[in-house]
């Protein structure tokens, strides 16, 4: 029986690691190293029947398939503390694919910025009287990608739907959207503009070189209409922090979308979203599929999870108590999630299904240390 398709085998296959950058490299090295020698691991044996084998690590980068399984259940656990018994409302922004280009030339500035407009476009609606005329909390993730690997640079803002007031009530929004759509669209656009203006007079967009680009770029992007788009809310708290785990950790293609992949093609699935949400299927040259897949590498160190307003992790501690005191609302009961983590892990015997395995020896890593620790990211 074949083994299923993986990105790592498409790594494998179909990378020229010559062709990258320092990071880029170092973060493939990793994906291909995954449950290898490379990274090192445990030999194992089963105290019932003798077997015995050696277990690998996994290499823990933000980009890989199989890590981030585990790592969204770890992160929905801890997120448990902040959670509010109210309704949370989930709004896209995206940034224009006219932009796509600065955003390979740049990413360090244009995610930064993007980061920024959009908190302070939701700030700003919060804190207007006519609204709710305070200070929203806020947990944002970066995604790069669009369904079939394309550049597609958005953030998907986890809000809940209201704002402690300065008298210590809670004032919680009103209907089925936290703000206009359209307003916070324009309101968006302009202040997306005007900070890539800011940033190319402060010589921020120096790769930009073609003459007269930025501000021809620029004043189309003024007067096309860009992309917010609000879903629905979300009324049942205990769904809410899985619900935004499946966006904080999801990565540009997982290895159930990949299909096949022979000497020259990779094939994956993906949704249309254009053509009524069907499912279809892609086939790229190999070059080609690694090619998409490197754009949505991020920088070295860029937080692609963030959290504002009364959700920061510098106020949490004190205006989370404020807001459930003032909503009449208990500490959510995190005991069972830390006990689950703090547990020693046990595992049955793949081949006896009796005994339990237990270590022998660890198995030391072939890549450096330091480096493994550094591009854990």
């Amino acid at each position: 029986m074949a083994e299923p398709a993986t990105l790592q085998q498409a790594l494998y296959r179909f990378l020229h690691e010559e062709t990258l950058d320092g990071h880029r490299r170092r973060v493939c090295q990793h994906l291909k190293a995954y449950r290898t020698e490379a990274l090192g691991g445990m030999q194992v044996q089963c105290e019932a029947c003798g077997w015995e084998q050696p277990w690998y690590h996994g290499c823990r980068v933000w980009h890989c398939p199989q890590c981030q399984t585990r790592a969204t259940r770890v992160w929905a656990e801890r997120q448990q503390e902040a959670l509010l018994p109210v309704r949370y409302f989930h709004v896209v922004f995206t940034l224009p694919h006219a932009l796509n280009g600065w955003v390979q030339l740049h990413p360090e500035v244009l995610y930064r910025l993007l980061f920024q407009v959009t908190w302070d476009t939701l700030r700003r609606f919060g804190q207007d009287r006519r609204r709710l005329g305070s200070e929203l909390g806020m947990t944002v993730v970066l995604h790069t990608w669009g369904q079939n690997l394309s550049q597609h640079a958005h953030l998907h803002c986890l809000i809940p739907g209201g704002a402690l007031l300065a008298d210590g009530h809670w004032k919680p929004s009103q209907g089925n959207t936290l703000f206009p759509v359209r307003a916070l669209s324009r309101r968006f656009r302009g202040a997306m503009v005007a900070a890539l203006r800011r940033a190319a007079d402060d010589g921020e967009l120096h790769r930009v070189t073609r003459p007269g680009e930025i501000d021809a770029v620029l004043d189309r992007l003024m007067v096309a209409e860009w992309v917010v788009y609000a879903k629905d809310c979300l009324d049942h708290t205990p769904t809410v922090v899985d619900y935004l785990a499946r966006y904080t950790h999801r990565i540009a293609i997982s290895n159930a979308r990949i299909l096949d992949i022979d000497a020259r093609e990779v094939a994956f699935r993906y949704t249309d979203y254009r053509d009524h949400h069907r499912p279809k299927v892609m086939r790229l040259e190999g070059e080609e599929f690694v090619r998409r897949f490197l754009l949505h590498i991020l920088p070295k160190g860029l937080m692609r999870v963030r959290h504002y307003g009364f959700l920061a992790n510098r106020c949490r501690r004190t205006k989370l108590p404020r807001i459930r005191s003032a909503l009449n609302a208990p500490r959510p009961d995190t005991r069972d999630a830390s006990e689950d983590r703090s547990a020693p892990a046990t595992y049955p015997c793949p081949r006896c299904r009796v005994g339990r395995v237990c270590v022998l020896t660890v198995l030391r890593p072939r890549l450096n240390r330091t480096d493994i620790l550094e591009h854990r990211r």
